[in-house]
């Protein structure tokens, strides 16, 4: 008897451990909730050094806090699964799958098996998928309007949201520049440098066609500070007395010794500086150097003398871009330095921005598809804060890039998908009818978080919503503006069929191994 009643005290264990992953990973899904849409709220993170991040993207927000749970972890790494698949839908998506974990929930209680949950839910996210597809407007790269209204879309959710208007036309421009339209089929966002500098506002924010450094070019001993028709070398090496690599000292016991070891630095440094004039070099680019001086003051004097703009400590993870852009190689050792391994540009100039000066390359010769954008901002938080949005902007344009097609925003595709799953339901037989009609109903939450968030009455909004869907408008959304429902791509709010797609792909996923665990075991 006793065996008997341990066997059965054992066999409720899964379903509290599924109902504790479950109320975990919801509550990460209700801390980001306030911040879907336009009209979303955004958080203060306060990190342990104390830094804050001022940020309502998802992915940021989820990356900063510390989640200890594991279960709650899986939505972290799906709205990450998210940012780098379509790069925005990162908040969406983690709504979606606590909505989703929220009708399994109530599947569970009626005792319906996990697995049955699993397979009908993945049969509906194929069928979304497939509405989804259907429902789609296909965009040509070149039809410049369209990826403007979503990259406008993009930022409309977004802290510096008022600044749409500049951010989406050079996020736009910037994806178009490094890609060939007609062939393209990705985007590789390493093309495109950001570089951020305090001061201005995010109206003062531009797209270089170029390159620009962050470093400020050398004035010691009457430096230049501009070029045209410039040549540029980008050097690895050092332009400083040689040491060798152990510790050494050098006795020296009278003062001529002492006037020859100096002549014989400066003889050193004249011929590096006299070969790299030779080769027809007029910029010279300074990769930073740990063990010693990349360059020191007489090294700077001498190319002064000899008319060389010089910018030092250039950083070793952008040496790549810098020689893409350029079309120059990294030069190692100044045997190789020679003519042909020089970059071209029309123009070098430093250019005084805010209280700090950066040095614009424009006019580059080769055909390099890359662009850089200068991120400007009034404070640290709101630069910071642009740089994200600037990026889901262009990880936007990229999903356009991957598959050209646009749906509307503003809810409309969810609702469409949930009543058409619902009709789908009713084809199903069994329990799997149950578990697709809670897949659809959990759809819901997209339009009424925005209607919620927005300080719409959420119920008759979302109803009003059904409505307008079940008489045949598929494009009827919320518009968020004017706190009532029209036709939203009159509104011009749209987004890549990608980010629908994959938020409910990942979504689905996500849900379904976390409905598989029934147990959590502590390793050794």
């Amino acid at each position: 008897m006793s065996g008997k009643v341990s066997a059965f005290k054992d066999r409720s264990k899964p379903g509290e451990i599924r109902n504790s992953n479950i109320t975990a990973a919801k509550a990460v899904a209700n801390a980001i909730r306030t911040s879907l849409g336009p009209r979303g709220m955004d958080k203060m993170i306060q990190s342990g050094s104390g830094d804050v991040t001022i940020t309502n993207d998802g992915a940021t927000i989820l990356k900063e806090i510390q989640v200890i749970h594991p279960a709650a972890r899986m939505l972290v790494e799906l709205s990450k699964a998210q940012d780098i698949e379509a790069g925005d839908g990162t908040t969406s998506v983690v709504v979606l799958a606590g909505s989703l974990l929220n009708a399994s929930q109530t599947l569970l209680t009626k005792g319906i098996h996990p697995t049955t949950i699993s397979e009908a839910f993945q049969r509906a996210a194929d069928r979304a998928t497939k509405l989804l597809e259907e429902m789609s407007v296909p965009v040509d790269l070149s039809d410049r309007e369209s990826l403007l209204k979503s990259a406008t879309t993009a930022l409309g959710s977004k802290v510096v949201s008022q600044y749409s208007s500049q951010l989406a036309p050079i996020a736009v421009d910037a994806v178009l520049k490094v890609i060939d339209p007609k062939t393209a089929s990705n985007v590789d966002l390493h093309d495109v440098k950001v570089v951020r500098k305090l001061g201005g506002t995010v109206e003062d924010t531009e797209l270089v066609e170029g390159l620009v450094l962050e470093q400020k070019a050398s004035h010691a001993a009457g430096g230049l500070s501009r070029v045209e028709k410039a040549k540029i070398g980008l050097i690895q090496f050092c332009i400083s007395p040689p040491k060798t690599d152990m510790d050494n000292q050098v006795i020296v016991n009278d003062y001529s010794q002492m006037d020859r070891i100096l002549k014989e630095e400066k003889q050193y440094i004249l011929n590096i500086c006299k070969t790299i004039k030779k080769s027809g070099c007029n910029v010279l680019l300074i990769q930073k150097s740990i063990l010693r001086d990349a360059v020191n003051d007489m090294a700077l004097h001498y190319l002064a003398k000899l008319k060389i703009l010089v910018v030092r400590d250039i950083e070793r993870e952008d040496i790549e871009f810098i020689s893409r852009t350029l079309g120059c190689r990294p030069i190692a050792s100044l045997d190789h330095f020679l003519p042909e391994h020089l970059g071209s540009a029309d123009l070098v100039d430093e250019v005084s921005i805010g209280s700090s000066k950066v040095v614009k390359v424009t006019g580059c010769h080769a055909n390099s598809h890359t662009v850089s954008i200068l991120v400007r901002g009034s404070n640290k938080l709101v630069l910071e804060e642009a740089e994200r949005s600037l990026h889901d902007a262009l990880c936007v344009i990229r999903c356009l890039v991957k598959n050209r097609a646009l749906i509307a925003g503003g809810g409309a595709p969810e609702i469409e998908l949930s009543q058409r799953l619902m009709e789908y339901a009713q084809t199903v037989k069994g329990m799997e009818s149950y578990c697709i009609r809670g897949f659809a109903e959990s759809l819901e939450v997209i339009p009424l978080t925005l209607a919620e968030n927005a300080g719409l009455n959420p119920i008759a909004v979302v109803t009003e919503l059904r409505q307008k869907h079940a008489e045949g408008q598929r494009t009827a959304g919320i518009n968020v503006r004017k706190g009532t429902i029209t036709d939203i791509l009159e509104e011009n709010v749209v987004q890549p069929l990608l980010v629908s797609v994959s938020a409910i792909r990942l979504a689905s996923e996500c849900v379904r191994s976390i409905l598989k665990i029934d147990d959590i075991v502590n390793a050794r």
